[in-house]
């Protein structure tokens, strides 16, 4: 347990104290701000830990200059332009439908009953716009796995019966489009569909999109051991959709996500971080993340999950490698399950640097350092 008490209690003086971890060879220890031997993130051009985005998983400008159009205007033309212009069977619409129900939502929680007008207004002005119908029926399951009723409550089932209906409704719409079934997933793992009824469900995403990651990540959920499934199904889910991968597809890389959600069932010492499973599943990825395309919108998923596994297992090269890839945005597994995903992030990362450095790391022996 020492690598996970260790990790637990960075977390908690993370905000103070990153980056403070002094570098000596073999050893990485807590040092005051400011000491001569503190590992600085900045060094290597990375972003402070205050300027990190946790909305996205990888930068999307276009994605960006919409939202913040219809969060300061509240006309919500913009968002519907955008998403009608992004192929619908692609991992980026789905990213976008994500991005704009989870700004929804928050606007939601900030000011309840006046927050995401612009939403409304969608809804309202355009009821048979496929775009605004897929956001609504996001944003009605992120308000279910948010509700104050939690898991099982009766609120919760009430909101993804809703939210059911409207992924229903959104299908009507456009027909061809994967997106409002893969919404359902999420419904259908809250719901606890059967066995049958999800495999039903599942069929009509694999018609639509067989190759979606994003897909696959929603459906993994459902056949993990603490939902519906087990151990050895998620990892047999995994690993056949690994095996049955196309050259150039991140699906290679679910296995890794099928470890990742196992994880409080496993003895978490550092061994284990070494281990067969964890070392194949990590080597896969990585073979993913070597042979996708640098515009794979998936792609940044793969490298944050591959950070936190390489820094666990003291892989500090290979860490820094994901990191100077994929630092600015953090809105991705596993840093968006914690409380302050910046802050989750940001103690990774000055664990990498600091175990970098402590092995004659530098940045001028970082590849791709832009100083």
């Amino acid at each position: 347990m020492e690598i996970l008490w260790f990790l637990i209690a960075l977390g908690l003086l993370a905000s103070a104290l990153v980056p403070v971890i002094r570098r000596r060879r073999d050893s990485l220890r807590l040092v005051p701000p400011h000491h001569p031997d503190a590992a600085d993130p900045e060094n290597y051009g990375f972003v402070r830990q205050e300027q990190l985005d946790v909305r996205v998983p990888g930068p999307d400008q276009d994605l960006m200059d919409a939202l913040g159009h219809v969060q300061r205007t509240a006309q919500w033309q913009a968002a519907s332009q955008l998403l009608a212009g992004t192929p619908r069977e692609g991992e980026l619409r789905w990213q976008r439908v994500q991005a704009f129900a989870g700004a929804a939502a928050l606007e939601l929680v900030q000011n309840p009953g006046t927050g995401a007008a612009w939403l409304k207004a969608w809804r309202l002005d355009a009821p048979k716009d496929a775009g605004g119908a897929q956001v609504h029926a996001e944003l009605l399951v992120q308000q279910a796995w948010r509700s104050s009723g939690g898991v099982g409550s009766d609120d919760h089932r009430i909101i993804l019966e809703e939210a059911r209906t409207a992924c229903a409704q959104a299908a009507l719409l456009a027909p061809g489009d994967p997106v409002p079934y893969i919404v359902e997933l999420a419904v259908a793992r809250g719901l606890g569909y059967s066995e049958a009824e999800f495999d039903a469900l599942w069929a009509k995403v694999m018609d639509r999109a067989p190759e979606h990651m994003g897909a696959h990540l929603a459906a993994l959920n459902y056949w993990c051991e603490k939902w519906h499934g087990s151990r050895e199904q998620a990892y047999a889910f995994a690993h056949a959709a690994a095996a049955r991968a196309p050259k150039g597809s991140l699906l290679a890389a679910l296995p890794l996500f099928a470890v990742y959600e196992h994880l409080p069932e496993i003895s978490m010492v550092q061994s284990f971080f070494r281990s067969e499973v964890v070392t194949r599943a990590v080597e896969g990825a990585l073979y993913a993340v070597h042979g996708a395309r640098p515009d794979d919108p998936m792609l940044a998923h793969v490298r944050h999950l591959l950070v936190f596994f390489l820094v666990r297992g003291e892989r500090w090269a290979e860490a820094m490698e994901q990191l100077r890839h994929v630092d600015g945005c953090v809105g991705a597994v596993p840093w968006s399950l914690q409380p302050d995903p910046a802050e989750a992030y940001a103690v990774f990362r000055a664990l990498a640097v600091a175990g970098y450095e402590a092995n004659g790391g530098t940045p001028a022996t970082l590849r791709g350092y832009p100083g």
